[in-house]
Protein backbone atom coordinates (compact mmCIF):
# COMPACT_ATOMS: atom_id res chain seq x y z
CA UNK A 1 0.00 0.00 0.00
CA UNK A 2 0.77 3.90 -0.76
CA UNK A 3 2.56 5.46 1.73
CA UNK A 4 0.09 8.00 3.75
CA UNK A 5 1.10 11.78 4.02
CA UNK A 6 0.28 13.54 6.78
CA UNK A 7 -3.06 15.04 6.95
CA UNK A 8 -3.99 11.52 4.90
CA UNK A 9 -2.67 9.88 8.25
CA UNK A 10 -4.06 12.39 10.73
CA UNK A 11 -7.80 12.00 8.96
CA UNK A 12 -7.21 8.11 8.64
CA UNK A 13 -7.23 8.12 12.42
CA UNK A 14 -9.92 9.69 12.85
CA UNK A 15 -11.82 7.06 9.97
CA UNK A 16 -10.82 4.23 12.59
CA UNK A 17 -12.43 5.99 15.87
CA UNK A 18 -15.60 6.96 14.15
CA UNK A 19 -15.66 3.43 12.28
CA UNK A 20 -17.41 4.60 9.26
CA UNK A 21 -19.26 8.03 8.12
CA UNK A 22 -19.32 10.69 6.05
CA UNK A 23 -16.81 13.70 5.12
CA UNK A 24 -19.04 16.26 7.46
CA UNK A 25 -19.10 13.48 10.40
CA UNK A 26 -14.81 13.33 9.85
CA UNK A 27 -15.03 17.05 9.89
CA UNK A 28 -16.77 17.45 13.45
CA UNK A 29 -14.02 15.04 14.47
CA UNK A 30 -11.16 17.62 13.68
CA UNK A 31 -9.14 20.13 15.56
CA UNK A 32 -9.91 23.58 15.06
CA UNK A 33 -9.63 25.34 12.79
CA UNK A 34 -11.58 22.61 10.57
CA UNK A 35 -10.21 22.47 7.20
CA UNK A 36 -13.01 23.01 4.41
CA UNK A 37 -15.31 20.45 2.87
CA UNK A 38 -13.44 20.33 0.14
CA UNK A 39 -9.99 19.97 1.11
CA UNK A 40 -11.89 16.84 3.24
CA UNK A 41 -13.02 15.34 0.40
CA UNK A 42 -9.76 15.22 -1.23
CA UNK A 43 -8.12 13.48 1.12
CA UNK A 44 -10.79 11.18 1.77
CA UNK A 45 -10.99 10.55 -2.54
CA UNK A 46 -6.69 10.05 -1.90
CA UNK A 47 -7.27 7.48 0.94
CA UNK A 48 -9.78 5.34 -1.41
CA UNK A 49 -7.81 5.36 -4.15
CA UNK A 50 -4.62 4.22 -2.34
CA UNK A 51 -6.92 1.66 -1.00
CA UNK A 52 -7.31 2.54 3.04
CA UNK A 53 -10.88 3.25 2.80
CA UNK A 54 -13.80 2.26 0.60
CA UNK A 55 -17.09 4.10 -0.15
CA UNK A 56 -20.65 3.26 -0.68
CA UNK A 57 -22.68 5.41 -2.59
CA UNK A 58 -25.95 7.65 -1.51
CA UNK A 59 -27.54 9.48 -3.91
CA UNK A 60 -24.92 12.39 -4.06
CA UNK A 61 -22.78 11.49 -0.87
CA UNK A 62 -20.55 8.81 -0.11
CA UNK A 63 -20.02 6.49 3.61
CA UNK A 64 -16.55 5.67 3.90
CA UNK A 65 -15.18 2.98 5.98
CA UNK A 66 -11.79 1.72 6.31
CA UNK A 67 -10.81 -1.35 4.61
CA UNK A 68 -8.52 -2.68 7.66
CA UNK A 69 -9.03 -2.48 10.97
CA UNK A 70 -6.20 -0.36 13.01
CA UNK A 71 -4.34 -2.96 14.58
CA UNK A 72 -3.41 -4.04 10.65
CA UNK A 73 -2.68 -0.28 9.99
CA UNK A 74 -0.28 -0.04 12.96
CA UNK A 75 1.20 -3.34 12.03
CA UNK A 76 2.21 -2.56 8.46
CA UNK A 77 3.13 1.05 9.59
CA UNK A 78 5.79 -0.09 11.58
CA UNK A 79 6.62 -3.05 9.24
CA UNK A 80 7.07 -0.02 6.98
CA UNK A 81 9.02 2.27 9.83
CA UNK A 82 11.50 -0.90 10.66
CA UNK A 83 12.19 -1.76 6.91
CA UNK A 84 12.80 1.97 6.19
CA UNK A 85 14.65 3.60 9.12
CA UNK A 86 16.14 0.86 10.69
CA UNK A 87 17.79 -1.58 8.57
CA UNK A 88 14.74 -3.86 8.88
CA UNK A 89 15.68 -4.42 12.58
CA UNK A 90 13.46 -3.96 15.44
CA UNK A 91 16.55 -4.48 17.88
CA UNK A 92 18.36 -1.18 15.69
CA UNK A 93 14.68 0.46 16.37
CA UNK A 94 14.79 -0.25 20.26
CA UNK A 95 18.58 0.89 20.38
CA UNK A 96 17.67 4.22 18.84
CA UNK A 97 15.04 5.04 21.64
CA UNK A 98 16.93 4.01 24.25
CA UNK A 99 19.79 6.44 22.91
CA UNK A 100 17.81 8.96 22.86
CA UNK A 101 16.39 8.40 25.96
CA UNK A 102 12.39 8.05 24.67
CA UNK A 103 12.58 4.32 26.66
CA UNK A 104 13.15 3.63 30.13
CA UNK A 105 15.04 0.53 31.85
CA UNK A 106 11.77 -0.40 33.55
CA UNK A 107 9.80 -0.18 30.11
CA UNK A 108 12.61 -2.25 28.55
CA UNK A 109 12.11 -4.91 31.80
CA UNK A 110 8.23 -4.84 30.75
CA UNK A 111 8.99 -5.49 27.19
CA UNK A 112 11.31 -8.77 28.26
CA UNK A 113 8.53 -10.07 29.91
CA UNK A 114 6.22 -9.82 27.25
CA UNK A 115 8.76 -11.31 24.48
CA UNK A 116 9.65 -14.47 27.62
CA UNK A 117 5.43 -14.72 28.19
CA UNK A 118 5.52 -15.65 24.71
Amino acid sequence: MEKLTNQEEELMLIIFQKGKGFIKDFIQRMDEPRPPYTTVASIVKNLERKGYVKGIRYGNTSEYSPVMDQHDYKSKFMSGIVQNYFENSYKEMVSFFVEKQKISAEELQEIIKLIEKK
